[in-house]
């Protein structure tokens, strides 16, 4: 009997490991499979919200400088003129790691595509503009890329110097407000450049204002229509592999899911006739 329950244990504790390794494989080869249709390299970058050890407080995971270095090392090993299609779905993260990997996919002299299944806010956004083609789902949001310093919009931050005399400011306030002037200038210069050829000069130089200058709060959602209004190269011809592709990058479980359905494709041909008094 108790070889019986530790045999159980056992199962029990590999079962999430087993459960990771054929997520994993399945992963490579919904990867494989797209790549094989669109004659591509594909790159994912999936930021799913994860669980600390500590209480089990929930922790959005971001656009690190790990995820530079692999995103690089792949476009690195990629020959320059085969097409890259990169399928992101973060919140952004940092400045320095997302205009690695922008600057990487600019200097890539294949056709660059960006997937954007969900959301690319921030640094995500920011990585979109270096690609030759953005393709959005009718419902996905890019966001501004205006730079956030702790909890602080660098933008709201200077107009404190609009709205005091500089003698009414504290010596805190004023640093901050004088690293917020770089960090926008920074953005902002990057934006440009990463938007240069595929928009003229002056185009390029507006968008990349409007972007940085903080005009919008920084959760913005920027849908497809007003990407293109912006001037932004965008398609909502979204390939169903890529939303059966994010189907196997599953948010971490929890004790009960807040959204249920059956998980199968619905169509109208299909629909049973209503059977009853009145109809709904």
């Amino acid at each position: 009997m108790t070889e019986w329950i530790w045999l159980f244990f056992m199962i029990a504790m590999l079962q999430p490991v087993i459960q990771q390794k054929l997520l994993e494989a399945m992963r490579q080869r919904k990867i494989a499979e797209i790549e094989k249709q669109r004659g591509s390299r594909v790159i994912v970058l999936v930021h799913r919200q994860e669980t600390m050890s500590f209480l089990g407080f929930p922790l959005m995971r971001f656009i690190n400088i790990e995820d530079s270095e692999q995103v690089i090392r792949a476009i690195q090993l990629t020959d320059p003129k085969l097409p890259l299609d990169i399928v992101l779905h973060t919140p952004g993260g940092l400045v320095l790691a997302a205009t690695q990997i922008a600057r990487a996919l600019k200097r890539h002299a294949g056709r660059t595509t960006v997937f954007v299944p969900h959301y690319a806010m921030s640094g995500g956004t920011l990585i979109a503009l270096a690609a030759d083609e953005i393709v959005m789902s009718e419902h996905a949001v890019l966001g501004p890329i205006d730079p956030q310093l702790g909890n602080k919009p660098a933008a709201s931050v200077l107009k404190v110097l609009k709205q005091k005399a500089a003698k009414d400011i504290d010596d805190e306030t004023l640093i901050l407000a004088d690293i917020s002037q770089k960090a926008i200038d920074q953005v902002r210069r990057t934006a440009q450049e990463l938007l240069r050829g595929a928009l003229s000069e002056q185009a390029a130089k507006k968008l990349a204002a409007t972007l940085s200058e903080g005009r919008w709060t920084h959760d913005y959602p920027i849908l497809p229509e007003e990407a293109q209004a912006l001037g932004l190269n965008v398609s909502t011809d979204m390939p169903q592999a890529v939303y059966e592709l994010m189907g196997l990058y599953p948010q971490p479980t929890r004790a009960m899911s807040s959204v249920e359905y059956l998980p199968e494709r619905r169509s109208a041909e299909r629909r049973p006739a209503w059977r009853g008094g009145d109809q709904p």
